[in-house]
């Protein structure tokens, strides 16, 4: 772990201008840089750098942060990755907490490997491209029988090991490397006869595994022979530095359309991969050939929330893949298919069509997966009864994947239309699996809607709500209003409003008002992230004391990317009413900055505790349903929720006078 120290100084050096400067164009407007977001296609710029802040913001698609975080969303790497790169840029040693022994050989092994495998990648390389024997058979299949153009097999670094079986393990002991870690990454193999080391790969052509961050982890293999006895493809074993469940083949070269485009594309091998990136199709990756992964989903997850599976025209592993769509599924994201013409695969597809007509292509056939699915398993079905009722059992399967209520309920009413079943059928079937896999609340709801209330006297016997929506504001969620008082805070809690007592007019500090109310009733925010900001905002402010700036660094450097990119978005937002001087200067009277305030604090206050109130009363009311609930428990809840909703009232017409 980097210690706070550390973090300190690599934020102090960074230059923001200087780090995104080697990413996109910026260009210098007013104290601020523009430039066209790389986050997403836009031909207006809306990206803005501010160096005094330290901080940048798109206004088209929202993204925001700091030098690190923008190092973690263009590179897609962890948040001490990011530190680390940072720190090497402007030469600061990085100093992390104290490691065993055992920290610090495993830390170096790894290393080691990644070292050993750098230096592979490029041994085969070179011998790919410099020898008599790696051009006459590795390049004729790659320019020949793949139609892959140097600049293509440099960019993946694609090569071609020696037929000769210990050629590149001699090389590697030759340059340095030891024994230990060819066996470790897999590069080499020992023979139990005479314990010699042998090529894994010998006589075929590679292809490089690059991580996220771009560094070697694992190689493929292909042979070029056709006899069967020989493995068509050999990969690199798991080891320290390599997961096959972690990895997806080309996403460091996708990652960055991914991000534009706001998609990827699935296929199945690394000459799939290549063949469409070479045409221009870059938002494209693999999962080189193993089954689909949740790690793998969750590692895309961080690009895009939309994937297109392509699949060939007359492929048999269909069905088999469809359980993996499910994962997909289950992690929230959007899933389309793609039916290729039954005489091509992705790589002759993108090696006979442009970029644009590879695109053109998928947006005119892609397909939701769930109607796909349902078309496909329905087809083959036919009229059989059995069939037909196993079909409505695997969709029901994919449907209670979906996190998402509202989507599962389109999916269900979809499904309900295309299979012909009664609707209610597959609601109620939806809500006993998903309780049956994670007690899902809303199944609770459900039951409870299909049963008779049994207390109808004590139900009569509840109070009133009382209305709180009147005003229009108060329908805000209880997120919403944490939102607000945070941005009071960051904005304004230095600042104080008036407010007028009998004959007095008092200043009210706006931080302490905010706090004060929330230590008061032991209220902590149910979003992680603004709690993380009130905290880190509770704990400067007692240190500086009240009516002194909080600045801004605390929150936008925070050790929290999540913290920094929502102090950031809140900062940024343009949502402060500014009066138009030409009211000013015709005597119109317009609301100050500290007028506002006088009336938006203690509202946002108000509306937010009601809303804890309300969730309080809720939780009670839903205890109130509970059968088994005895005397001694019912009248409990009974005088709780009575004194709830006299505090509820009590808020309702503190609403009212501070609407009117």
């Amino acid at each position: 772990m980097i210690d706070r120290a550390t973090v300190d100084r690599i934020y102090a050096a960074a230059d923001i201008v200087d780090i995104i400067g080697d990413y996109v164009t910026l260009k210098k407007k007013g104290v601020n840089y523009q430039a066209c977001c790389p986050f997403h296609q836009e031909k207006t710029p809306s990206f803005v750098v501010s160096p005094s802040k330290g901080v940048f913001k798109c206004f088209g698609c929202g993204k925001g942060g700091n030098a690190v975080t923008f190092i973690m969303e263009h590179e897609g790497v962890s948040y001490p990755e990011a530190l680390r790169m940072v720190a090497k840029r402007y030469g600061i040693e990085v100093e992390e907490r104290a490691m065993t022994e055992e920290d610090v050989r495993r830390n170096n092994d790894r290393e080691s490997m990644f070292a050993l495998n750098g230096w592979a990648a490029d041994y085969f390389a070179k011998y790919l491209t410099g020898t008599t024997e790696g051009r006459s058979v590795g390049m004729a299949y790659f320019s020949q029988k793949r139609g892959f153009t140097d600049a293509t097999v440099r960019k993946f670094g694609l090569g071609f090991c020696s037929a000769k079986g210990d050629d590149m393990s001699l090389a590697a002991k030759a340059a340095g490397y030891k024994e230990e870690f060819l066996l470790s990454t897999g590069l080499a193999l020992k023979r139990e006869s005479d314990g010699r080391l042998y090529d894994r790969f010998r006589d075929r052509v590679i292809f490089p595994v690059h991580n996220i961050s771009g560094r070697v982890v694992a190689f493929g293999g292909r042979t070029l022979r056709t006899d069967k006895s020989v493995a068509k493809y050999q990969n690199s074993p798991e080891s320290e530095i390599y997961s096959k469940k972690r990895e997806l083949y080309g996403l460091y070269f996708a990652k960055k359309a991914i991000q534009q485009q706001d998609y990827a594309i699935m296929v199945e091998g690394y000459t799939d991969v290549i063949s469409m990136h070479q045409a221009g199709v870059e938002n494209v990756v693999a999962s080189s050939g193993t089954s689909l992964t949740t790690e793998q989903i969750q590692l895309l997850h961080r690009f895009t929330r939309n994937i297109t599976v392509i699949y060939d025209g007359d492929s048999a592993g269909i069905h088999a893949s469809l359980r993996g769509i499910d994962m997909i599924l289950k992690e929230g994201m959007n899933v389309r298919v793609v039916l290729l013409p039954p005489e091509h695969d992705p790589d002759s597809f993108a090696r006979a069509h442009t970029a644009e007509e590879v695109h053109a292509y998928i947006r005119e056939n892609e397909e939701d997966f769930l109607s796909f699915k349902a078309r496909l398993m329905l087809r083959e079905a036919g009229t059989d009864p059995i069939k037909r009722s196993e079909v409505i059992g695997d969709m029901v399967r994919s449907i209670v994947q979906i996190p998402d209520s509202i989507q599962r309920s389109v999916y269900i009413k979809e499904c309900a239309r295309t299979m012909d079943v009664d609707e209610s059928v597959l609601i109620a079937e939806v809500a006993r699996k998903r309780a049956m896999q994670s007690g899902d609340g809303e199944v609770a709801e459900f039951v409870r809607r299909q049963q008779r209330l049994t207390r109808e006297e004590q139900k009569a016997a509840l109070p009133p709500e009382p209305d709180l929506t009147k005003g229009g504001a108060a329908g805000s969620s209880e997120e919403a209003l944490e939102r607000e008082l945070v941005k009071y805070l960051l904005k304004s809690g230095h600042k104080c409003f008036e407010v007028v007592e009998g004959r007095n007019v008092v200043q009210i500090n706006i931080a302490e008002e905010i706090l004060q109310s929330l230590d008061a009733d032991n209220i902590v925010f149910s979003n992680p992230v603004y709690e993380s900001i009130l905290e880190a905002y509770r704990e400067k402010w007692r240190e500086l004391g009240t009516g002194v700036e909080v600045p801004a660094q605390v929150f936008v450097n925070h050790p929290d990317p999540e913290v920094c990119n929502a102090a950031v978005d809140i900062l940024t937002s343009d949502d402060n009413y500014v009066p138009s001087e030409i009211w000013r200067r015709k005597d119109v009277h317009v609301e100050s900055e500290g007028e506002i305030l006088a009336v938006g604090v203690p509202k946002a206050i108000m509306l937010y505790r009601s809303k804890v109130v309300e969730r309080m009363i809720n939780s009670v009311r839903e205890r109130l349903k509970d059968e088994a609930l005895g005397d001694e428990e019912l009248a409990e809840c009974m005088m709780q929720l009575s004194k709830l909703n006299q505090v509820k009232l009590a808020l309702s017409k503190q609403s009212q006078r501070l609407i009117l």
